[in-house]
């Protein structure tokens, strides 16, 4: 949403000093985001072409190939879970769609990889179902096949089951927001439901369709856990892997880039089609379509298929997690897990004011200035939300490394006195990290927000002398307060769910939750994962009951 700046006139009565504070603040907060990318880009292009030649011949076709297959079946996935539940719930009526439409909402609370933990621990080979099979059966290990949950499908169908909410929700916006005129006019032309949803329905959802398609892939090509835990190599997993394992720098920031390129293809697309998305209903002001009953087995079917996502995507991996820590030696209350637990809040905390102070920033400078520069600040501030936490940490990493090292240099040599890492593997290299990832998404809650606040009021300030820092500290935060929390909700969980870039830049023996689970399900320490992973899953549910009870509103 892009509110319309002041005129020219009003920005020339602005005190300069107003300006140039919201200026110089929104500034650094875009360059602060330009600089992972553009330090990606330098330092794969310094690599050499050795090295891209040495990844060419072998890791590179095998990652690209990976990567691309997974985006593509998660897309279609998602899209037939997210369409296919919207479309149900808003136009039909069956028993339980009242509290189906909310509770769809439930797996957007699950990080992918506590997904991947819970259903290793259940479907691989010593599990309850295989173990249970065999005993009834009295097959061997040899004797039968089952699919082999680490696997490419596996991941494409855990990241399905976590994902799919980000299409439900626009898709069922958008279902909500149409009127039933043309759809009844199609089926009084002869049309069946299933042809009139397909011609008519579908196509004037398809902008909010392909946006919420396109945060799936987004989401999908920057999932580390995942992928790194079922052994599917991708962008994601090559990058820690030249970084930690090899120590090739080189070879990490020349997968980055490549990772990098294809992030910012998705964004530029997902732009596009948010630019052109025109679609006019000519009937928009007649009466919406009332539901149709569905009864029998179509109401049976619809159940079925409404309650399949949310049993498999939230349900049954809150059971088995719970499960799992019962049968775990993990103790929640012992110093150790406090101090995950203190971590993990004191990094989701901080990084959750820094960001929504950056938005607030940016998405002022932006109301109060025009013209290209304030626009382009913005625009900048967004594209976080396209790049891979993994991206993000390469890109940080390379050039505060070498600012440290230059710096310990210097003073070694003018005062004899070493000044070590001051930076790089500082808790605060890894706040610009989430603020970088996460700031789009604390940008558009607070422009949702702002735009309750009309222009006259800003005029009304300026009349009684108030300076632009005064109209945001007086007017607009004040009236922006539940949309800032909101923000603010939104980032503590994002940070407390992020695995690459803690993973990678996190200070040494600071640990978080997150890492914690990571570290246990790589040891195949299943039930001891279990106890941080229902913890950030715990964390999770806030902003989604935020979520369910706007939904639950619109629905009554």
């Amino acid at each position: 949403m892009t509110l319309a700046p002041l005129s020219h006139a009003t920005q020339r009565k602005l005190p300069r000093d107003g300006q140039r504070a919201l200026s110089a603040v929104a500034i650094l907060v875009a360059v602060i985001c330009a600089l992972p990318m553009v330090a990606v880009a330098i330092a794969a292009l310094s690599g050499g072409t050795q090295t891209v030649q040495h990844l060419l011949e072998t890791v590179l076709p095998r990652y690209a190939g990976t990567t691309a297959a997974l985006a593509v079946m998660v897309g279609c996935g998602t899209f037939a879970v997210g369409v296919g539940a919207a479309w149900l719930v808003t136009m039909t009526r069956f028993p339980g769609v009242r509290m189906l439409e909310v509770a769809l909402v439930l797996p957007l609370a699950f990080p992918a990889y506590v997904l991947a933990y819970a259903y290793t621990h259940i479907l691989d080979h010593p599990g309850i179902v295989q173990t249970t099979l065999r005993d009834v059966t009295g097959w061997g290990p040899r004797d039968y096949w089952f699919p082999e949950i680490r696997s490419l499908g596996g991941a494409v169908v855990m990241l399905v089951l976590v994902l799919y909410p980000y299409v439900y929700l626009l898709a069922r916006a958008a279902f909500l927001q149409q009127s039933g005129t043309t759809f009844l006019a199609a089926r009084a032309l002869g049309s069946s439901a299933w042809s009139a949803f397909f011609k008519v329905s579908l196509p004037l959802a398809r902008p909010a369709i392909a946006g919420g398609v396109l945060l799936t892939v987004m989401e999908t090509i920057a999932d580390f856990g995942t992928v790194a835990y079922f052994g599917v190599q991708t962008f994601a997993t090559g990058i820690y892997t030249s970084w930690f394992s090899l120590f090739d720098r080189a070879g990490a920031a020349q997968l980055a880039l490549c990772l990098l390129s294809f992030a910012l293809l998705l964004a530029m697309l997902e732009r596009l089609q948010r630019g052109r998305a025109k679609y006019h209903d000519p009937s928009r002001q007649a009466q919406a379509m009332a539901p149709a009953e569905l009864k029998g087995w179509h109401a049976a079917a619809a159940m079925v298929l409404c309650g399949v996502p949310v049993v498999f995507g939230a349900v049954l991996p809150i059971f088995v997690l719970f499960w799992m820590g019962l049968d775990s030696e993990q103790n929640l209350f012992g110093a150790r897990y406090l101090g995950f637990i203190r971590n993990s809040v004191k990094l989701a905390s901080v990084a959750a004011i820094v960001t929504v102070f950056a938005a607030v920033s940016v998405g002022f400078f932006q109301r109060m200035r025009g013209g290209r520069l304030s626009q382009s600040a913005a625009y900048v501030a967004r594209l976080g939300y396209a790049v891979p936490g993994g991206v993000i940490a390469v890109g940080l990493l390379v050039p505060f490394a070498v600012f440290d090292n230059a710096l310990d240099a210097w003073m070694r040599e003018t005062f004899g006195v070493s000044t070590g890492l001051l930076i790089t593997g500082s808790i605060w290299l890894l706040v610009i990290a989430y603020m970088v990832r996460f700031l789009a998404a604390a940008l558009g809650a607070y422009e949702g927000g702002q735009a309750m606040v009309h222009a006259n009021m800003d005029a009304a300030s300026r009349s009684l002398g108030q300076t632009p820092l005064g109209t945001l500290r007086r007017v607009h935060l004040p009236i922006l307060a539940p949309s800032l929390l909101t923000a603010l909700l939104i980032v503590f969980v994002d940070v407390m769910k992020e695995l690459p870039a803690t993973l990678i830049m996190r200070p040494f023996n600071f640990d978080t939750l997150a890492v914690q689970a990571y570290r246990l399900a790589s040891d195949e320490r299943l039930e001891g994962a279990a106890v941080p992973s229902l913890i950030i899953v715990a964390m999770g549910l806030l902003p989604v009951v935020l979520i369910c009870r706007q939904i639950g509103r619109r629905g009554g």
